[in-house]
């Protein structure tokens, strides 16, 4: 090399090593400062565990999972659950939660009517389930605490023919109660929760098996919709919701999606709430979406055309060290894709872009 190019060279690499945040040491230096390992990981939600449902998770490189296995009998949970669990290690998975379909699905359990006596018989079931968590090996369960169910307003076309659903709370802001509900105050919505927290996650405590709350999706004006005000459609109604019954076992199955549907401002304000609950060791799942809009309007759209930065959602709970799932959900739907197999393929392939963008840039 000639001198003044070997000069050249020599300045360029010292001004380089001198950049904020350049480290101009060795790749193979010892000394090189090391990266906090990444613990979270692509997870996936499935409601029926079948070989062949497993083979098409695995496949796409998912080693973890939340269901629910079929043909559950209330009286021998531990051993249904064991079956599903020794299944889907069978295909080389994890079974890391459970999603108990009381509390997920219609029509809506006692335990939020406040029926007595019927919410104690719904508790004890849900005693059984921790418990049936402990002796089979299944470390979480899921679970959400609303009375109203299919909250939106329809779809609206996008990519490739894909529908996005949809809310627009002016639409629709006058709709008359649900007559198996009824009006639902703030207070009274409280009490059902606390009711059922105080009774529930003591046990989670005996058995050290974590309890995750998914937010009120979406969340609606203090006035309500259909006479409900959805109390956990706030981040200060999160907030408050883990103060009851403070716990390490007592945390939130956190939905990024339904989480910015809460804010006015979802790519700026988000990333300090998923710090807030991070750093405080209160997220268990993480529904890893996207949104376009805000609070009371809004459309479900592909993960990567919304108007939150994912990688850096990302980022925030690397920092926070979270270390379970992040799992797609509520992707958009299109008539050559009835299973929406198509559709969760792409969220899982995303996900795993984005958690090796991460890992490349921190």
């Amino acid at each position: 090399m000639k001198r003044r190019n070997f000069l050249t060279a020599s300045a360029a690499a010292a001004g380089a090593a001198a950049l904020p945040g350049c480290n101009a040491r060795s790749p193979y230096d010892s000394e090189a400062p090391k990266k906090k390992p990444m613990r979270m990981h692509v997870g996936t939600q499935h409601w029926r565990v079948t070989p062949m449902n497993l083979q098409y998770i695995k496949r796409h490189g998912i080693d973890h999972i939340a269901c629910w296995p079929d043909d559950v009998n209330d009286g021998a949970m531990a051993d249904d659950f064991s079956r599903a669990r020794e299944l889907v290690e069978k295909h080389g998975l994890h079974l890391d939660a459970v999603a108990p379909p009381l509390l997920h699905r219609a029509p809506v359990a006692a335990i939020m009517l406040g029926k007595d006596p019927d919410r104690d018989r719904e508790i004890e079931y849900m005693h059984n389930l921790i418990q049936a968590c402990a002796e089979s090996g299944i470390p979480a369960f899921k679970y959400n605490l609303r009375v109203l169910f299919g909250v939106r307003t329809g779809r609206t076309p996008g990519r490739g023919g894909s529908m996005y659903s949809t809310w627009k709370f002016e639409q629709v802001k006058n709709d008359p109660p649900e007559p198996d509900v009824g009006e639902l105050d703030a207070d009274t919505f409280w009490e059902r929760i606390t009711y059922f927290l105080d009774r529930v996650i003591p046990v989670c405590n005996e058995y050290k098996i974590r309890a995750m709350c998914h937010p009120h999706d979406p969340g609606v004006p203090p006035s309500g919709y259909k006479g409900v005000d959805r109390v956990l459609g706030t981040v200060d109604g999160l907030k408050k919701l883990v103060s009851i019954q403070d716990s390490p076992y007592h945390g939130l199955n956190l939905c990024l999606g339904t989480t910015g549907e809460m804010l006015q401002d979802p790519a700026r304000e988000l990333p300090d709430v998923v710090r807030y609950f991070g750093e405080r060791k209160k997220i268990f799942n993480i529904h890893f979406r996207n949104i376009r809009g805000k609070r009371d309007d809004f459309m479900e759209v592909w993960q990567d055309e919304g108007d939150m930065n994912m990688i850096e959602l990302a980022r925030v709970l690397y920092e926070v060290d979270y270390p379970y799932m992040l799992m797609p959900d509520h992707m958009p739907l299109h008539s050559d894709d009835p299973g929406q197999l198509q559709g969760f393929a792409w969220g899982y392939g995303y996900i795993k872009g984005v958690l090796q963008a991460v890992e490349y840039l921190v």
